[in-house]
Protein backbone atom coordinates (compact mmCIF):
# COMPACT_ATOMS: atom_id res chain seq x y z
CA UNK A 1 0.00 0.00 0.00
CA UNK A 2 1.41 3.48 -0.37
CA UNK A 3 1.77 6.04 2.27
CA UNK A 4 1.86 9.54 2.14
CA UNK A 5 4.83 11.26 4.03
CA UNK A 6 4.18 11.97 7.50
CA UNK A 7 5.73 14.86 7.64
CA UNK A 8 7.17 17.35 4.89
CA UNK A 9 9.55 20.32 5.13
CA UNK A 10 7.79 23.84 5.32
CA UNK A 11 4.58 22.92 6.57
CA UNK A 12 4.76 25.62 9.18
CA UNK A 13 2.60 25.42 12.65
CA UNK A 14 -1.11 24.58 13.23
CA UNK A 15 -2.37 27.99 13.39
CA UNK A 16 -0.31 29.19 10.80
CA UNK A 17 -1.63 26.84 8.46
CA UNK A 18 -5.26 27.42 9.56
CA UNK A 19 -4.74 31.23 9.36
CA UNK A 20 -4.46 30.44 5.60
CA UNK A 21 -7.17 27.57 5.13
CA UNK A 22 -9.74 29.25 6.97
CA UNK A 23 -9.37 32.91 4.98
CA UNK A 24 -9.20 30.85 1.75
CA UNK A 25 -12.16 28.80 2.47
CA UNK A 26 -14.34 32.15 3.47
CA UNK A 27 -13.99 33.52 0.37
CA UNK A 28 -14.88 30.34 -1.68
CA UNK A 29 -17.70 30.02 -0.13
CA UNK A 30 -18.83 33.63 0.10
CA UNK A 31 -17.79 33.84 -3.58
CA UNK A 32 -21.07 31.21 -4.59
CA UNK A 33 -23.55 33.19 -3.03
CA UNK A 34 -22.43 36.55 -3.24
CA UNK A 35 -23.72 37.27 -6.69
CA UNK A 36 -27.50 36.43 -5.68
CA UNK A 37 -28.70 39.69 -4.97
CA UNK A 38 -26.85 41.75 -7.50
CA UNK A 39 -27.96 39.76 -10.69
CA UNK A 40 -31.01 42.28 -11.13
CA UNK A 41 -28.04 44.77 -11.41
CA UNK A 42 -25.86 43.01 -13.78
CA UNK A 43 -29.15 42.07 -16.03
CA UNK A 44 -30.21 45.63 -16.31
CA UNK A 45 -26.47 46.91 -16.75
CA UNK A 46 -26.32 44.35 -19.76
CA UNK A 47 -29.82 43.92 -20.98
CA UNK A 48 -29.88 39.87 -20.01
CA UNK A 49 -33.12 38.20 -19.07
CA UNK A 50 -33.06 36.10 -16.05
CA UNK A 51 -32.12 32.79 -17.93
CA UNK A 52 -29.29 34.52 -19.46
CA UNK A 53 -27.87 36.27 -16.27
CA UNK A 54 -28.46 32.97 -14.22
CA UNK A 55 -25.38 31.54 -16.05
CA UNK A 56 -23.33 34.11 -13.74
CA UNK A 57 -24.42 31.37 -10.49
CA UNK A 58 -24.81 28.18 -13.17
CA UNK A 59 -21.37 28.63 -14.78
CA UNK A 60 -19.32 28.85 -11.44
CA UNK A 61 -21.31 25.60 -9.64
CA UNK A 62 -20.48 23.39 -12.89
CA UNK A 63 -17.29 23.99 -12.27
CA UNK A 64 -16.94 23.53 -8.90
CA UNK A 65 -18.98 20.12 -9.15
CA UNK A 66 -16.84 19.17 -11.80
CA UNK A 67 -13.40 20.18 -10.04
CA UNK A 68 -13.51 18.80 -6.61
CA UNK A 69 -13.15 15.13 -7.14
CA UNK A 70 -10.44 15.99 -9.64
CA UNK A 71 -8.50 17.81 -7.25
CA UNK A 72 -9.23 15.08 -4.64
CA UNK A 73 -7.49 12.70 -6.97
CA UNK A 74 -4.90 14.61 -8.01
CA UNK A 75 -3.19 16.10 -4.89
CA UNK A 76 -2.55 11.82 -4.25
CA UNK A 77 -0.03 12.63 -7.00
CA UNK A 78 1.05 16.40 -6.74
CA UNK A 79 1.88 18.23 -4.04
CA UNK A 80 -0.46 20.63 -2.04
CA UNK A 81 1.46 23.64 -2.14
CA UNK A 82 1.82 23.34 -6.24
CA UNK A 83 -2.02 22.58 -6.37
CA UNK A 84 -3.56 25.10 -3.81
CA UNK A 85 -1.63 27.86 -5.46
CA UNK A 86 -2.65 27.05 -9.08
CA UNK A 87 -6.14 27.17 -7.59
CA UNK A 88 -5.23 30.92 -5.87
CA UNK A 89 -4.04 32.03 -9.20
CA UNK A 90 -7.35 30.76 -11.22
CA UNK A 91 -9.38 32.23 -8.79
CA UNK A 92 -7.49 35.53 -9.10
CA UNK A 93 -7.76 35.35 -12.51
CA UNK A 94 -11.16 35.12 -12.83
CA UNK A 95 -11.93 37.28 -10.42
CA UNK A 96 -9.82 39.92 -12.44
CA UNK A 97 -12.01 39.00 -15.62
CA UNK A 98 -15.12 39.41 -14.01
CA UNK A 99 -14.18 42.90 -12.75
CA UNK A 100 -13.17 44.32 -15.86
CA UNK A 101 -16.03 42.58 -18.00
CA UNK A 102 -17.55 44.33 -20.67
CA UNK A 103 -20.64 42.20 -21.12
CA UNK A 104 -22.31 39.19 -20.02
CA UNK A 105 -20.42 36.35 -21.65
CA UNK A 106 -16.83 37.61 -20.33
CA UNK A 107 -18.61 37.73 -17.00
CA UNK A 108 -20.08 34.07 -17.17
CA UNK A 109 -16.25 32.96 -18.51
CA UNK A 110 -14.58 34.75 -15.57
CA UNK A 111 -17.65 33.18 -13.10
CA UNK A 112 -16.54 29.66 -14.72
CA UNK A 113 -12.66 30.63 -14.41
CA UNK A 114 -13.19 31.61 -10.85
CA UNK A 115 -15.18 28.08 -10.61
CA UNK A 116 -12.32 26.38 -11.53
CA UNK A 117 -9.85 27.64 -8.83
CA UNK A 118 -12.66 27.53 -5.90
CA UNK A 119 -13.08 24.16 -6.34
CA UNK A 120 -9.76 23.01 -5.02
CA UNK A 121 -9.97 25.03 -2.00
CA UNK A 122 -12.54 22.98 0.60
CA UNK A 123 -11.20 19.91 -0.63
CA UNK A 124 -7.14 20.88 -0.57
CA UNK A 125 -8.02 22.22 2.57
CA UNK A 126 -9.73 18.85 4.27
CA UNK A 127 -6.48 17.07 3.08
CA UNK A 128 -4.10 19.42 4.66
CA UNK A 129 -5.56 19.35 7.73
CA UNK A 130 -6.00 15.44 7.82
CA UNK A 131 -2.25 15.28 6.19
CA UNK A 132 -0.49 17.51 8.38
CA UNK A 133 -1.70 18.39 11.38
CA UNK A 134 -2.10 15.90 14.10
CA UNK A 135 -4.57 13.09 14.87
CA UNK A 136 -5.90 14.37 18.25
CA UNK A 137 -5.99 17.82 16.19
CA UNK A 138 -7.68 16.92 13.29
CA UNK A 139 -11.34 17.60 14.80
CA UNK A 140 -10.32 21.00 15.55
CA UNK A 141 -8.86 21.87 12.35
CA UNK A 142 -12.12 20.69 10.18
CA UNK A 143 -14.03 22.52 12.82
CA UNK A 144 -12.01 26.29 12.21
CA UNK A 145 -12.72 25.03 8.55
CA UNK A 146 -16.63 24.58 8.77
CA UNK A 147 -16.79 27.50 10.92
CA UNK A 148 -15.33 29.40 7.82
CA UNK A 149 -17.89 27.45 5.56
CA UNK A 150 -20.71 28.22 8.24
CA UNK A 151 -19.93 31.76 8.00
CA UNK A 152 -19.41 32.49 4.19
CA UNK A 153 -22.81 30.41 3.45
CA UNK A 154 -24.69 32.83 5.99
CA UNK A 155 -22.86 36.00 5.11
CA UNK A 156 -22.63 35.54 1.53
CA UNK A 157 -25.77 36.91 0.31
CA UNK A 158 -25.13 39.63 2.97
CA UNK A 159 -21.66 40.67 1.82
CA UNK A 160 -22.51 40.87 -1.76
CA UNK A 161 -26.02 42.76 -1.57
CA UNK A 162 -23.86 45.16 1.10
CA UNK A 163 -20.88 45.55 -1.08
CA UNK A 164 -22.99 45.78 -4.36
CA UNK A 165 -24.75 48.52 -3.60
CA UNK A 166 -22.70 50.85 -1.81
CA UNK A 167 -19.55 50.53 -4.89
CA UNK A 168 -20.98 48.20 -7.63
CA UNK A 169 -21.56 44.74 -8.46
CA UNK A 170 -17.36 44.39 -9.68
CA UNK A 171 -16.06 45.65 -6.46
CA UNK A 172 -17.13 41.95 -5.47
CA UNK A 173 -14.56 40.48 -7.73
CA UNK A 174 -12.08 43.09 -7.05
CA UNK A 175 -12.44 41.96 -3.49
CA UNK A 176 -11.75 38.58 -4.22
CA UNK A 177 -8.83 38.97 -6.46
CA UNK A 178 -7.60 40.84 -3.34
CA UNK A 179 -8.05 38.23 -1.31
CA UNK A 180 -6.32 35.18 -2.82
CA UNK A 181 -3.26 37.09 -4.03
CA UNK A 182 -2.75 38.12 -0.62
CA UNK A 183 -2.81 34.58 0.62
CA UNK A 184 -0.81 33.35 -2.31
CA UNK A 185 2.99 33.95 -0.01
CA UNK A 186 1.17 32.35 2.75
CA UNK A 187 0.34 29.06 1.18
CA UNK A 188 3.81 29.16 -0.54
CA UNK A 189 5.09 28.96 3.10
CA UNK A 190 2.77 26.83 5.26
CA UNK A 191 2.30 24.00 2.80
CA UNK A 192 4.38 21.31 1.60
CA UNK A 193 6.09 20.53 -1.63
CA UNK A 194 6.64 17.03 -1.87
CA UNK A 195 3.97 15.11 -3.49
CA UNK A 196 2.66 12.08 -2.05
CA UNK A 197 4.91 9.12 -2.24
CA UNK A 198 4.60 6.36 -4.37
CA UNK A 199 1.13 7.59 -6.12
CA UNK A 200 -0.56 5.45 -8.98
CA UNK A 201 -1.79 6.28 -12.23
CA UNK A 202 -5.08 6.87 -12.71
CA UNK A 203 -7.69 6.25 -15.29
CA UNK A 204 -8.56 9.61 -16.71
CA UNK A 205 -11.58 8.81 -18.85
CA UNK A 206 -13.00 7.47 -15.44
CA UNK A 207 -12.64 10.30 -14.04
CA UNK A 208 -14.25 12.35 -16.86
CA UNK A 209 -17.05 10.40 -16.96
CA UNK A 210 -17.63 11.53 -13.09
CA UNK A 211 -17.10 14.80 -13.31
CA UNK A 212 -19.20 15.46 -16.61
CA UNK A 213 -22.09 12.93 -14.55
CA UNK A 214 -22.01 15.24 -11.47
CA UNK A 215 -21.88 18.29 -13.47
CA UNK A 216 -25.12 17.09 -15.71
CA UNK A 217 -26.78 16.51 -13.16
CA UNK A 218 -26.32 19.62 -11.25
CA UNK A 219 -27.44 21.39 -14.26
CA UNK A 220 -30.34 19.12 -15.13
CA UNK A 221 -31.88 19.83 -11.16
CA UNK A 222 -30.99 24.21 -12.17
CA UNK A 223 -33.34 23.46 -15.27
CA UNK A 224 -35.81 21.66 -13.53
CA UNK A 225 -36.02 24.37 -10.98
CA UNK A 226 -35.97 27.63 -13.72
CA UNK A 227 -38.11 25.32 -16.77
CA UNK A 228 -39.34 22.69 -15.05
CA UNK A 229 -38.63 18.52 -15.26
CA UNK A 230 -40.19 18.34 -18.60
CA UNK A 231 -37.89 20.77 -20.42
CA UNK A 232 -35.96 19.02 -22.89
CA UNK A 233 -32.90 20.98 -20.87
CA UNK A 234 -33.70 19.16 -17.24
CA UNK A 235 -34.48 15.82 -18.63
CA UNK A 236 -31.97 15.24 -21.36
CA UNK A 237 -29.38 16.76 -19.30
CA UNK A 238 -30.25 14.25 -16.00
CA UNK A 239 -31.11 11.08 -18.87
CA UNK A 240 -26.83 12.09 -20.28
CA UNK A 241 -26.07 12.03 -16.85
CA UNK A 242 -27.50 8.80 -15.68
CA UNK A 243 -25.85 7.03 -18.76
CA UNK A 244 -22.17 9.33 -18.08
CA UNK A 245 -22.31 7.41 -14.11
CA UNK A 246 -23.82 4.34 -15.48
CA UNK A 247 -20.45 4.14 -18.34
CA UNK A 248 -17.97 5.54 -14.96
CA UNK A 249 -19.09 2.67 -12.81
CA UNK A 250 -18.67 0.34 -15.74
CA UNK A 251 -15.23 1.41 -15.89
CA UNK A 252 -14.33 1.26 -12.50
CA UNK A 253 -14.55 -2.60 -12.07
CA UNK A 254 -12.93 -2.81 -15.11
CA UNK A 255 -9.61 -0.68 -15.27
CA UNK A 256 -6.63 -1.70 -13.12
CA UNK A 257 -6.08 1.51 -11.78
CA UNK A 258 -9.71 3.06 -11.38
CA UNK A 259 -10.19 6.82 -10.67
CA UNK A 260 -12.04 5.62 -7.94
CA UNK A 261 -10.46 2.56 -6.11
CA UNK A 262 -13.62 0.31 -5.26
CA UNK A 263 -12.34 -0.65 -2.04
CA UNK A 264 -12.89 2.92 -1.12
CA UNK A 265 -16.59 2.00 -0.73
CA UNK A 266 -16.01 -1.55 1.46
CA UNK A 267 -15.46 1.19 4.06
CA UNK A 268 -18.33 1.23 6.16
CA UNK A 269 -17.55 4.45 8.16
CA UNK A 270 -16.64 6.53 4.67
CA UNK A 271 -19.67 4.78 3.03
CA UNK A 272 -22.56 5.78 5.41
CA UNK A 273 -20.34 9.23 6.18
CA UNK A 274 -20.87 10.09 2.25
CA UNK A 275 -24.63 8.84 2.92
CA UNK A 276 -25.23 11.26 5.84
CA UNK A 277 -23.20 14.23 4.24
CA UNK A 278 -25.33 14.30 0.97
CA UNK A 279 -28.71 13.92 2.84
CA UNK A 280 -27.83 16.31 5.78
CA UNK A 281 -26.62 18.82 2.89
CA UNK A 282 -29.44 19.03 0.81
CA UNK A 283 -31.70 19.67 4.57
CA UNK A 284 -29.07 22.95 5.57
CA UNK A 285 -29.03 24.25 1.84
CA UNK A 286 -32.48 24.47 1.66
CA UNK A 287 -32.92 25.61 4.47
CA UNK A 288 -30.89 28.50 4.10
CA UNK A 289 -32.11 29.03 0.54
CA UNK A 290 -35.94 29.01 2.11
CA UNK A 291 -35.70 30.65 4.79
CA UNK A 292 -34.95 34.21 3.60
CA UNK A 293 -37.70 33.89 1.04
CA UNK A 294 -40.14 33.15 3.38
CA UNK A 295 -40.09 35.97 4.77
CA UNK A 296 -39.63 37.82 1.69
CA UNK A 297 -42.66 36.16 -0.16
CA UNK A 298 -45.10 35.97 3.03
CA UNK A 299 -43.66 38.26 5.57
CA UNK A 300 -42.97 41.07 3.30
CA UNK A 301 -39.26 41.70 4.21
CA UNK A 302 -36.86 43.46 1.87
CA UNK A 303 -33.83 41.12 0.59
CA UNK A 304 -31.47 42.68 2.45
CA UNK A 305 -33.48 42.37 5.39
CA UNK A 306 -34.22 38.53 5.09
CA UNK A 307 -30.50 38.49 4.36
CA UNK A 308 -29.51 39.40 7.89
CA UNK A 309 -31.88 37.31 9.85
CA UNK A 310 -29.30 34.93 8.97
CA UNK A 311 -26.59 36.40 10.71
CA UNK A 312 -27.13 35.10 13.86
CA UNK A 313 -26.30 31.50 12.25
CA UNK A 314 -23.20 32.26 10.69
CA UNK A 315 -22.32 33.74 13.81
CA UNK A 316 -23.31 30.69 16.01
CA UNK A 317 -21.93 28.01 13.47
CA UNK A 318 -18.25 30.03 13.91
CA UNK A 319 -18.26 29.51 17.33
CA UNK A 320 -19.74 26.21 17.96
CA UNK A 321 -17.76 24.08 14.82
CA UNK A 322 -14.31 24.57 16.49
CA UNK A 323 -15.77 23.26 19.94
CA UNK A 324 -17.52 20.61 18.29
CA UNK A 325 -14.30 19.18 16.47
CA UNK A 326 -12.47 19.16 19.99
CA UNK A 327 -15.28 17.02 21.30
CA UNK A 328 -15.46 15.24 18.10
CA UNK A 329 -11.80 14.41 18.99
CA UNK A 330 -12.73 12.69 22.51
CA UNK A 331 -16.30 11.12 22.03
CA UNK A 332 -16.22 9.70 18.48
CA UNK A 333 -18.30 10.92 16.04
CA UNK A 334 -21.37 8.43 15.40
CA UNK A 335 -22.92 9.91 18.94
CA UNK A 336 -22.83 13.76 17.88
CA UNK A 337 -23.66 12.83 14.26
CA UNK A 338 -26.67 11.42 15.72
CA UNK A 339 -27.80 14.14 17.96
CA UNK A 340 -26.89 17.00 15.46
CA UNK A 341 -29.56 15.41 12.89
CA UNK A 342 -31.99 14.77 15.81
CA UNK A 343 -31.40 18.40 16.44
CA UNK A 344 -32.07 19.37 12.69
CA UNK A 345 -35.25 17.42 12.53
CA UNK A 346 -36.20 18.83 15.46
CA UNK A 347 -35.85 22.68 13.92
CA UNK A 348 -37.51 21.34 10.39
CA UNK A 349 -40.24 20.24 11.69
CA UNK A 350 -40.38 23.79 14.43
CA UNK A 351 -39.63 26.07 10.75
CA UNK A 352 -42.74 23.85 9.46
CA UNK A 353 -45.14 25.10 12.21
CA UNK A 354 -44.03 28.97 12.56
CA UNK A 355 -43.34 29.34 8.59
CA UNK A 356 -45.29 32.42 7.74
CA UNK A 357 -46.32 33.68 11.30
CA UNK A 358 -46.03 37.26 12.55
CA UNK A 359 -42.82 36.78 13.90
CA UNK A 360 -39.38 36.77 11.85
CA UNK A 361 -37.59 36.21 15.26
CA UNK A 362 -39.16 32.97 14.86
CA UNK A 363 -37.74 31.95 11.89
CA UNK A 364 -34.70 33.25 13.12
CA UNK A 365 -34.07 30.79 15.90
CA UNK A 366 -35.44 27.82 13.28
CA UNK A 367 -32.79 28.43 10.94
CA UNK A 368 -30.16 29.05 13.87
CA UNK A 369 -30.87 25.73 15.47
CA UNK A 370 -30.70 23.86 12.41
CA UNK A 371 -27.37 25.30 11.51
CA UNK A 372 -25.79 24.21 14.79
CA UNK A 373 -27.72 20.66 14.18
CA UNK A 374 -26.01 20.54 10.77
CA UNK A 375 -22.25 21.48 12.35
CA UNK A 376 -22.84 18.68 14.62
CA UNK A 377 -22.97 16.72 11.60
CA UNK A 378 -20.46 17.48 9.50
CA UNK A 379 -17.52 18.39 11.54
CA UNK A 380 -17.34 15.51 12.98
CA UNK A 381 -18.06 13.07 9.89
CA UNK A 382 -15.19 14.90 7.62
CA UNK A 383 -12.38 14.09 10.26
CA UNK A 384 -14.20 10.48 10.82
CA UNK A 385 -14.39 9.91 6.90
CA UNK A 386 -10.76 11.09 6.32
CA UNK A 387 -9.49 9.23 9.19
CA UNK A 388 -11.23 6.28 8.22
CA UNK A 389 -8.72 5.52 4.72
CA UNK A 390 -5.75 4.68 4.19
CA UNK A 391 -3.10 7.24 3.35
CA UNK A 392 -3.21 6.65 -0.17
CA UNK A 393 -6.91 7.25 -0.42
CA UNK A 394 -7.08 9.60 1.72
CA UNK A 395 -7.79 12.38 -1.42
CA UNK A 396 -9.89 11.10 -3.70
CA UNK A 397 -12.00 9.75 -0.64
CA UNK A 398 -12.13 13.80 0.39
CA UNK A 399 -12.86 14.55 -3.11
CA UNK A 400 -15.60 12.34 -3.22
CA UNK A 401 -17.45 13.37 -0.33
CA UNK A 402 -17.26 17.31 -0.63
CA UNK A 403 -18.59 16.25 -3.93
CA UNK A 404 -21.21 14.58 -2.28
CA UNK A 405 -22.13 17.59 0.23
CA UNK A 406 -21.62 19.80 -2.80
CA UNK A 407 -24.25 17.97 -5.13
CA UNK A 408 -26.45 18.05 -1.68
CA UNK A 409 -25.99 21.38 -2.25
CA UNK A 410 -27.14 21.86 -5.10
CA UNK A 411 -30.25 19.13 -5.39
CA UNK A 412 -31.78 20.56 -1.81
CA UNK A 413 -32.95 24.32 -3.29
CA UNK A 414 -33.68 22.84 -6.52
CA UNK A 415 -36.08 20.13 -4.80
CA UNK A 416 -37.58 22.18 -2.58
CA UNK A 417 -38.37 24.83 -5.07
CA UNK A 418 -40.14 22.24 -7.20
CA UNK A 419 -41.93 21.38 -4.15
CA UNK A 420 -43.12 25.07 -2.73
CA UNK A 421 -44.25 25.86 -6.42
CA UNK A 422 -46.42 22.89 -7.07
CA UNK A 423 -47.88 23.37 -3.54
CA UNK A 424 -48.39 27.23 -4.19
CA UNK A 425 -50.28 26.71 -7.53
CA UNK A 426 -52.19 23.72 -5.89
CA UNK A 427 -53.53 25.80 -3.08
CA UNK A 428 -54.51 24.19 0.51
CA UNK A 429 -53.52 24.30 3.83
CA UNK A 430 -50.23 22.62 5.20
CA UNK A 431 -49.71 18.92 5.77
CA UNK A 432 -48.34 19.64 9.39
CA UNK A 433 -51.15 19.88 11.77
CA UNK A 434 -48.63 22.35 13.70
CA UNK A 435 -49.19 25.26 11.00
CA UNK A 436 -51.82 27.63 12.17
CA UNK A 437 -50.54 30.64 10.06
CA UNK A 438 -53.01 31.88 7.03
CA UNK A 439 -49.78 32.14 4.54
CA UNK A 440 -47.02 30.48 4.17
CA UNK A 441 -48.51 26.44 3.82
CA UNK A 442 -46.60 25.73 0.85
CA UNK A 443 -42.89 26.22 2.97
CA UNK A 444 -44.06 24.42 5.51
CA UNK A 445 -44.57 21.62 3.71
CA UNK A 446 -41.02 22.06 2.38
CA UNK A 447 -39.49 22.29 5.54
CA UNK A 448 -41.21 19.29 6.48
CA UNK A 449 -40.24 17.82 3.83
CA UNK A 450 -36.84 18.13 5.04
CA UNK A 451 -37.46 17.03 8.34
CA UNK A 452 -38.33 13.84 6.14
CA UNK A 453 -34.54 13.89 4.66
CA UNK A 454 -33.11 14.04 7.96
CA UNK A 455 -34.44 10.96 9.24
CA UNK A 456 -33.30 8.56 6.61
CA UNK A 457 -29.94 10.81 7.52
CA UNK A 458 -30.59 9.32 10.65
CA UNK A 459 -31.08 5.47 9.36
CA UNK A 460 -27.33 6.49 7.38
CA UNK A 461 -25.66 7.49 10.17
CA UNK A 462 -26.66 4.15 12.38
CA UNK A 463 -24.25 2.34 10.23
CA UNK A 464 -21.42 4.75 10.91
CA UNK A 465 -20.11 2.09 13.79
CA UNK A 466 -17.00 0.38 12.29
CA UNK A 467 -17.24 -3.34 11.32
CA UNK A 468 -14.45 -4.55 12.77
CA UNK A 469 -11.40 -3.04 14.83
CA UNK A 470 -9.04 -1.33 12.37
CA UNK A 471 -5.73 -2.85 11.89
CA UNK A 472 -2.34 -1.88 10.12
CA UNK A 473 -0.77 1.37 9.32
CA UNK A 474 -2.98 4.05 7.77
CA UNK A 475 -6.47 2.58 9.61
CA UNK A 476 -8.11 5.11 11.73
CA UNK A 477 -8.49 4.76 15.42
CA UNK A 478 -11.15 2.42 17.27
CA UNK A 479 -13.21 5.61 18.38
CA UNK A 480 -13.51 7.45 14.82
CA UNK A 481 -16.86 6.29 14.62
CA UNK A 482 -17.95 5.25 18.03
Amino acid sequence: MTSAPPTTERTGSGPALLAVLMPAMLATVIASDMVNLVLPAIGTQFGASEAEIAWVVTGFLLMFSIGIPFYGRISDRVSLRRLFCFALLTYAAGSLICALAPELLVLVLGRIVMGVGAAAIPVLSIIAVTRLLPADKRGMGIGVLSAAAGIGTAAGPAVGGGIGQLIGWPGLFWLMLVVALALLPAALRVLPGEAPAGADRFDLPGGILLGAGAGLVLFGITQAQVAGLAAPSSWVSLAVAVAAIALFGWRTVRVAQPFVPPALFTNRVYRAAVVVAFLAMIVNLGALVFVPLLLVDVNGLGPGEGALVMIPAGVAVAVVSPLIGRLADRVGTRPLVLTGLAVMGLFAVFLSAVAGGPSVIQAGAGILGLSVGFIFVMTPIISAAAGALPPDQVGIGVGILQGAQFLGAGTGPALFGVLVSARQQSGGGAVNPLHSAQDGAAFSDAFLAMAVVVVLALIGAYRMRPAAAPSGPGSPPTTAAT
